[in-house]
Parts: C-alpha cells; sequence; structure tokens
C-alpha cells in the first residue's frame, strides 16, 4: 500500500514539474533562475502570422501611354441629377491580343489604332427618364485625348438594353444606376485626358490625365 502511494505521488511530482521550466535572468549583474509556466513561456512565444496584404487594383495604364494622372480612378463627374463614374480605364493597340479578344466576342469594331475599355457607373438622380436608345441619340458624356474618341457599337449587343457586359442602348428610370463596361475608339495622338457630360442645359468636364512633363 505504501509503495503504491509512493508511487501516485511520485507520478504527481512530475506532472506538476512539467507545468514548469527554468527562466535565467540578470539581477544585480548576477545570473538567476526562476521557475515560470511552460503555458505561459509557450504562450509568450507564440506569434501570430501576418494577413496577406491585398494586392492593389489596377484601373488604368495611362502613363504607358505618357499620361500622368492628375486625379485618381474611380472619379465621378454631375450634371443635371445624372453621375457618371469612370472606375476603370485601359488602352490598348487594336491589333493586341486583348483588343482582339474583346472586338470579336461583342462585334466591336477595331479599325482604328486604339481600342479603349472602361468600366463605368451610371446613376440617375434627376426627375426624367434618361437614355441612349433610338428615342435619344444624344451622347451624355463623352472622352477626349486632345480629341474626342468615339464610342464603339458591340454590334452582338445592340438591341440589349441595359447590358451589364458592353453597353450600347441604355435606358435609366428616375433613381435607377447601372454598373456596365463600354468601349471607344481612337485614332489620333493621345493628348489630354478628359471626361464631358453633356444633359439638357448642364454641361460639366473634368481632366483625369495629362501628357507627363506639361
Amino acid at each position: 500500500m505504501k509503495k503504491y502511494m509512493g508511487q501516485t505521488m511520485l507520478k504527481a511530482a512530475l506532472a506538476t514539474s512539467m507545468l514548469f521550466v527554468v527562466v535565467p535572468f540578470q539581477q544585480n549583474g548576477i545570473t538567476r533562475v526562476t521557475a515560470s509556466a511552460a503555458g505561459a513561456v509557450a504562450s509568450a512565444g507564440a506569434t501570430t502570422a501576418p494577413k496577406p496584404t491585398a494586392a492593389p487594383i489596377m484601373r488604368d495604364n495611362l502613363s504607358k501611354y505618357g499620361l500622368e494622372k492628375v486625379v485618381d480612378l474611380p472619379v465621378t463627374i454631375t450634371a443635371g441629377g445624372f453621375s457618371y463614374t469612370l472606375e476603370k480605364i485601359m488602352i490598348y493597340e487594336s491589333a493586341s491580343k486583348t483588343a482582339q479578344e474583346l472586338i470579336k466576342k461583342y462585334g466591336y469594331y477595331g479599325d482604328e489604332k486604339y481600342f479603349i475599355w472602361t468600366k463605368i457607373s451610371i446613376e440617375n438622380n434627376s426627375k426624367s427618364v434618361l437614355q441612349f436608345s433610338s428615342k435619344d441619340l444624344s451622347d451624355k458624356w463623352r472622352l477626349y485625348f486632345g480629341e474626342m474618341a468615339f464610342t464603339n457599337m458591340p454590334q452582338k449587343l445592340v438591341k440589349t438594353v441595359n447590358s451589364k457586359d458592353a453597353l450600347w442602348t441604355w435606358k435609366l428610370n428616375p433613381g435607377q444606376k447601372l454598373s456596365t463596361y463600354q468601349a471607344f475608339l481612337y485614332d489620333d495622338v493621345l493628348g489630354k485626358f478628359y471626361i464631358s457630360l453633356h444633359l439638357p442645359n448642364n454641361q460639366t468636364f473634368k481632366v483625369i490625365a495629362q501628357p507627363k512633363g506639361n
């Protein structure tokens, strides 16, 4: 019985000792040791792996073509209760692989030097219906790079109203908004880039980028 109790006490003592470790420290130039809970030491030594930083969103390639932004994207312009937000713009040579893929996918024209691909959001906060259709063929916004870029028609979606893939015909009732993509053609020297809005009795524009050095 005594032998059994002795073994039990020995096991308990060993179990208790495993909860502590010897930690050296300096005091008045003399190294001393102290017991510290192993769990606490392990906890202190544990580190949390840093979360990976999300890669920045590439919103434009204007610098590739010698244009320096004066404002960062996205950019919102408003006039007459209508707002246009340019979220992303990429300029491609029309003969490039990326441009040709978009041209073939949506039936765009590709007979100019540059194919310009934009991601936009438009919103109608006016009291009237705003649209681009057979009932109203006036452009509500225009892009300029010194000269005006021409809106490119996606022939495969020309009859689709409010396409979210490739915009042509659109109609927004009061309070309605739309996020979509739109293409342009340009065949001149790339100069100052600005956007203009053209609403009844209300027009405005905003400069986005200028040639480097200007």
